[in-house]
């Protein structure tokens, strides 16, 4: 956002507050909402129109590349929360966050008003001051964040129609939901059915009443401890950037809160294909395996309508990364009939074409289609269990069947791919069909959907890194409207109630395999975009919860932007899964270290660490600390790693040490070309 726009909207928001407080608590339900500028709809019609990332090109090119700071300028923040047809998902409109233990769970809605239990549409506890609804003048209201940063704790400011400041934190754990309430001066407050004059601090419970401050310590006390043990019994990546590490360590909580669940509280608390396997594997990839198998195991115990094919890909997938990843070769064991069944279903299918059969292309389009996503992906599955199934049978039925998939699909791109006027390639999801090249994806529904399912045959990498093939697809997202600030774009047809140009948003739910796809190709700077853009575009600033789908262009004109029912654990797992990549990237012989850091995370004093990471070729520990002339490297190198290489992606310039030969624990002292500032 430009100074001037950012001050206008600053005068703005200062004169309503005035109008607010001077009309006094008579007047406080008609506190002005804050409205998107001309100015500002203009200036994101504008990158909706492009075929290209506009904004996105312009932080690659800043100097340093992306930055936090600098992807915050374009996109007001999230707020709202939609369900189906563009309905509000709770009374005020406005988002709840996820907050609970091991054993219980509450809606808190971020703008302090409300806590709903377990559903949008259940029991509810409000909260109001002198009169009003806490949070319900959006001109009075804070910023909503996290304790600590990262905590599932609540923490709102908010100023009543009266000036009475208040601070609130709130939190659920042993089955009790608790608030607090702090007044700038004493002032009347009601929590549910208990209403008292605060004087400093009030406690509260729910259920229950007011209760001391010794009471709401203790309870307090041991949610922290509860979430400090739970992370600490998975991989922590560590960053020297505050906001990046809060947002893992969160995202980290709400998706072990949400467990195989794509949602909470809305209709999408389900088991979702392929999203929810998705989430396991990067649950592994954290080092949360007994997490990670429930959702395994739960999916398979899912029927296998409406796409048999792709749901039967994605398990064969995920089962074998986790085994890789663990070594749970009791699971192995006890899944091996499973999948064996999985195997002869799919080969029953392949005819002299060498394909699956037509199956439905999504939960949304019926059509049946030879689909280059879901076939990719039982591909890979196949692939992957050859690789390293323990069971040598099922490996080498596994190796057969990928090696005839992938003729059939080769022979199938071949036929349906062509090469654009731009020089871009486009490969159609609808193989054999003669889908349309779409000049901007996003203008249409079949468009849009393109965009959200062929990054699961981008990420198989059947189209081999680094290949004319992934080079000319990579060209077509990059010029036909794929990504808005790394994000992936979508029509966000649920959220605008209709199809149609600009009404464009975000899905960020399949950025998840972009950034596969991207890592494998090595494109360090669209990985930092992504981090970056997800961080500052696609989850709310405070408490980092995130919808399936967002808004872009001003949604009736609010200034606030929409998300559609979140929070969602897919979003969630795309940014862990960035930033993974950005820190660990397998290849199929081995690891690449570091390879898309941002660059100021090796500016001097600055340290990056993993510990214990798991990986398909053992536990991986490095840190990298960077000094004004240096970088101090220590690696334990996975036994079985055949290549590895670092790169130091240093604030001037960039340095690639290959140490594959190299085994058990290495330290370097890498000089730099020029002091490192």
């Amino acid at each position: 956002m430009a100074p001037a726009r950012r001050a206008h909207r600053r005068l703005a928001l200062l004169a309503a507050l005035a109008a607010a407080l001077a009309a006094g608590p008579a007047h406080a339900a008609a506190c002005p909402q804050p409205r998107a500028t001309a100015a500002y709809t203009r200036a994101v019609t504008k990158a909706l129109a492009s075929g290209r990332d506009l904004w996105g090109e312009r932080l690659l090119h800043e100097p340093g590349g992306p930055t936090y700071a600098a992807a915050t300028r374009y996109l007001h923040p999230l707020l709202y929360a939609r369900t189906s047809k563009g309905r509000k998902l709770t009374d005020s409109g406005i988002y709840y966050v996820p907050l609970g233990d091991g054993g219980s769970v509450a809606l808190h809605v971020a703008d302090g008003g409300e806590i709903l239990r377990r559903r949008a549409n259940g029991p509810k506890l409000t909260i109001s001051v002198d009169g009003e609804r806490y949070g319900s003048c959006l001109a009075r209201l804070g910023t909503p964040a996290l304790a600590g940063g990262w905590l599932p704790i609540l923490e709102t400011r908010y100023r009543d129609a009266n000036g009475v400041r208040w601070r609130q934190e709130s939190f659920t754990g042993g089955g009790r939901s608790y608030v607090k309430l702090t007044a700038g001066r004493p002032a009347r407050a009601r929590v549910g059915a208990t209403a008292r004059t605060v004087h400093g601090s009030a406690y509260f419970a729910w259920p229950g009443g007011a209760i001391d401050a010794d009471a709401y310590a203790a309870a307090r006390a041991t949610l922290v401890s509860y979430w400090q043990k739970r992370l600490a019994t998975g991989t922590t990546f560590v960053v020297p950037e505050r906001r990046v590490l809060d947002a893992e360590r969160a995202l980290e909580v709400q998706n072990l809160l949400l467990s195989w669940h794509y949602s909470l509280g809305n209709p999408y608390e389900e088991f979702s294909f392929p999203e929810s396997v998705d989430d396991a594997q990067v649950l592994a990839e954290y080092g949360f395996e007994p997490e990670a198998r429930t959702v395994l195991r739960a999916s398979l115990t899912r029927r296998p309508r409406p796409y048999p094919n792709w749901k039967m890909g994605e398990k064969l997938l995920a089962s074998a990364e986790y085994v890789r990843l663990s070594g749970d070769r009791a699971y192995a064991a006890e899944v091996t009939p499973t999948l064996r069944r999985y195997l002869a279903a799919l080969g029953s299918q392949l005819g002299a074409d060498d394909l699956l059969g037509r199956e439905r292309y999504s939960s949304d389009i019926p059509d049946q289609v030879y689909g280059l996503h879901s076939q990719a992906v039982v591909w890979a599955g196949m692939r992957d269990l050859a690789a390293s199934w323990p069971e040598r049978a099922l490996a080498v039925e596994a190796g057969r069947l990928a090696a005839r998939l992938r003729r059939g699909l080769g022979r199938a791109v071949a036929r349906s791919e062509r090469r654009l006027p731009d020089g871009s390639l486009f490969v159609p999801v609808r193989l054999l069909d003669d889908e349309p090249a779409y000049e901007n994806l996003t203008a249409s529904r079949d468009g849009s959907y393109w965009n959200l399912v062929m990054p699961y045959a981008l990420a198989s990498r059947f189209f081999p890194p680094g290949s004319r093939e992934a080079r000319g697809i990579l060209a077509y997202l990059e010029r036909h409207g794929s990504r808005l600030l790394g994000l992936v774009r979508a029509g966000a047809f649920s959220l605008y109630g209709r199809p149609g140009f600009p009404t464009g948003g975000t899905d960020q739910v399949y950025g998840l395999n972009v950034s596969r796809f991207l890592a494998d190709d090595d494109r360090p700077d669209q990985l930092v975009l992504s981090l970056y853009g997800q961080l500052a575009a696609g989850m709310t600033r405070g408490t980092f919860v995130a919808g399936e789908g967002a808004t872009v262009a001003p949604l009736d004109g609010a200034w606030y932007r929409a998300m559609y029912l979140p929070p969602n654990a897919t979003s969630n797992a795309a940014f862990l899964e960035t930033l993974r990549l950005t820190l660990v990237h397998e290849t199929p012989t081995g690891l690449e270290l570091a390879f898309a850091t941002p660059r100021a995370w090796l500016a001097p004093g600055k340290r990056i660490e993993v510990a214990d990471a798991p990986t398909s070729f053992g536990p991986l520990s490095y840190s990298l600390t960077a000094t004004t002339t240096a970088v101090e490297v220590s690696i334990d190198v996975p036994a079985r790693a055949r290549t590895l290489r670092l790169r130091l992606r240093l604030p001037h310039e960039t340095r690639t040490l290959d140490l594959s030969g190299r085994h058990g624990h290495v330290e370097l002292r890498v000089g730099s070309g020029r002091r490192i500032s």
